[in-house]
């Protein structure tokens, strides 16, 4: 067992790192104060490859594997959560489905843009009466004769604003209830409608759409894999897109904890370091070894991906834990620094606000708690209907 990363690894970790303190680090504050979507960022982290570091070269990507892109999004997300969030978004749920699901006329004409960055991806599936019940969805595909017709709306929509290309999701069967009879579909931007931005407690420098699609002309095409089998590519996209949310959580909370240490070394109360006093220095221990565990977890099941093995459990097992981490550490942190931690002027306030969506998008923490169920009991366990008074 050899938990060393590899020298390629290594050096897309270090050059991910390295661009994240020159461009994103000292502007990741007034993108968060102004709410603004760094449009001037995602250029250069194409030009390094960095916007299809899984992508195989010969659909223009970077060849490299699927650890090597968890690595580019905890440094992102170290920097600046909206971007790791904006990047994995565009990779784990729109290039790496077409790929996986594709054929290969669709692979050849969609996957290249996205993964050299000539334009970003988004991942269209919830609305607003179908979140974690996915498979409620009511926007629908009517057939015509040479393809579909797409009406309804899409919510909460990461980078549905930017994007020029978009895997979603729509009813091609709407006689059949469920999970059953949906289909996914290759989208353009003219497709659909930007019908609003939302405003959020943190990722600002993301942008969060909703969507509408008026009859939105497809041709046959668009369709992703089998009609009436879509949302087996929704599942498997958010197997994978998971570990990425983990990596997401893992990079905020490191963040988190850099700043905690550092304050902790320079800090003085009582005529001595604030790291000096033991109740710092458990918060410090109790964040660097739920940080460790976190890495762990998220590692293994990016290895067990790339690997071609089964990862769903282990994928909701690295998001569980690395998000409910990350709220918890990050608070932490905030502790640590006492009132200035509360203030803007550390960041500090900024990663715990971030962290918290961790819990929620990708499948919210009590989702991944029935997917590990699920696995350890069987297909038997199942949401239980709430009980109104």
């Amino acid at each position: 067992m050899n938990f060393e990363l590899t020298a390629d690894q290594r050096a897309i970790q270090e050059l991910t790192r390295e661009l994240a303190e020159a461009e994103i680090v000292p502007n990741a504050t007034s993108w968060d104060r102004e709410h603004r979507f760094p449009d001037e960022l995602y250029p250069k982290l194409a030009d390094l490859g960095l916007m299809g570091v899984c992508v195989p070269e010969e659909y223009g990507g970077g060849g490299a594997d699927f650890l090597s892109y968890v690595l580019v999004l905890e440094e992102l997300s170290r920097a600046d959560a909206g971007v790791g969030v904006t990047v994995a978004v565009h990779t784990s749920a729109t290039t790496l489905p077409i790929l996986s699901f594709g054929t290969e006329e669709q692979k050849s004409r969609f996957v290249p843009p996205l993964a050299r960055g000539e334009q970003l991806g988004a991942f269209a599936l919830t609305e607003s009466g179908s979140g974690s019940d996915a498979g409620s969805l009511r926007t629908v595909a009517e057939p015509e004769a040479d393809g579909w017709a797409i009406t309804g709306s899409k919510q909460w929509i990461t980078n549905g604003s930017r994007a020029g290309t978009f895997v979603l999701f729509a009813r091609t069967d709407p006689a059949t209830a469920g999970a059953r009879g949906i289909s996914c579909f290759i989208l353009d931007a003219e497709h659909v409608r930007v019908t609003r931005e939302e405003e959020k407690l943190g990722l600002n420098s993301s942008t969060t759409s909703d969507l509408a699609l008026e009859r939105a002309h497809v041709g046959r095409d668009r369709l992703l894999h089998d009609e009436d089998r879509g949302f087996r590519v929704a599942m498997a996209t958010l197997d994978g897109g998971r570990i990425g949310i983990a990596a997401q959580a893992l990079g905020i909370a490191q963040a988190a904890y850099d700043v905690a240490r550092s304050y902790a070394t320079e800090r003085e109360q009582f005529g001595r370091r604030i790291g000096d006093f033991q109740a710092i220095q458990w918060k410090l221990a109790d964040m660097a070894t739920e940080i460790d565990a976190a890495r762990l977890l998220t590692y293994r099941a990016a290895w067990l991906k790339e690997d071609g093995r089964p990862h769903t459990a282990e994928g909701a097992k690295a998001k569980l834990f690395a998000s409910e981490m990350a709220r918890r550490q990050t608070a932490e942190a905030i502790q640590i620094l006492g009132g200035v931690g509360y203030t803007k002027e550390f960041p500090v306030e900024r990663f715990y606000r971030d962290a918290k969506i961790t819990e929620i998008y990708e499948g919210t923490s009590e989702i991944q708690r029935l997917v590990i169920a699920r696995s350890i009991l069987g297909r038997q366990v199942r949401v239980e209907p709430v009980q109104r008074a």
